[in-house]
């Protein structure tokens, strides 16, 4: 997999580095600061969305890279691509507590006219849901870290 002669996988995996920590910040924002909401929650849902999807591109032009030069047998990059993969399942499921959240959690908005309010869901539900949006997020930030730093020391360590 190629864009302009290039191989793909650098270049998809820069919209990964970029759009996956947003998305997991914007998680933990969404779930700990409700003020906040009503602008939060389409750059955060658009940025998962899109953490994603180049998530399971980048994992299917590694795969590409990897068998085109031939470096199967590579210690680094075997332990790379199985936390590549990890991190495409991770950034699919991510989704979940982000839609659930965007659906669930309301907040108030500071628009005069109330535009882009929301009224939620309180109680046990709205607590487990900004619990698993948290969690996730975490999980999803460490991932991306783990990922990231494997395939930097597979090409320059």
């Amino acid at each position: 997999m190629t864009f302009n002669g290039l191989p793909l996988h650098p270049l998809i995996v820069h919209v990964v580095v970029v759009f996956a920590p947003l998305a997991g910040l914007g998680g933990i924002l969404y779930a700990v600061k409700p003020a906040w909401r009503w602008w939060l929650r389409w750059p955060f849902v658009a940025s998962a969305v899109i953490a994603a999807v180049a998530g399971v591109v980048a994992a299917q032009s590694g795969y590409s890279l990897e068998h085109a030069r031939q470096l199967q047998q590579l210690a680094t990059v075997r332990t790379h691509q199985h936390r590549g993969s990890i991190l495409r399942w991770l950034m699919l499921a991510f989704l979940v507590p982000t839609g659930l959240a965007a659906a669930f959690l309301g907040g108030g908005s500071p628009v005069v006219s109330g535009w882009g309010a929301r009224t939620g869901r309180t109680g046990a539900v709205a607590v487990a849901i900004q619990v698993l949006l948290v969690v996730s997020a975490v999980i999803l930030l460490v991932w991306v870290f783990l990922t990231g730093d494997s395939g930097a020391r597979s090409i320059w360590g």
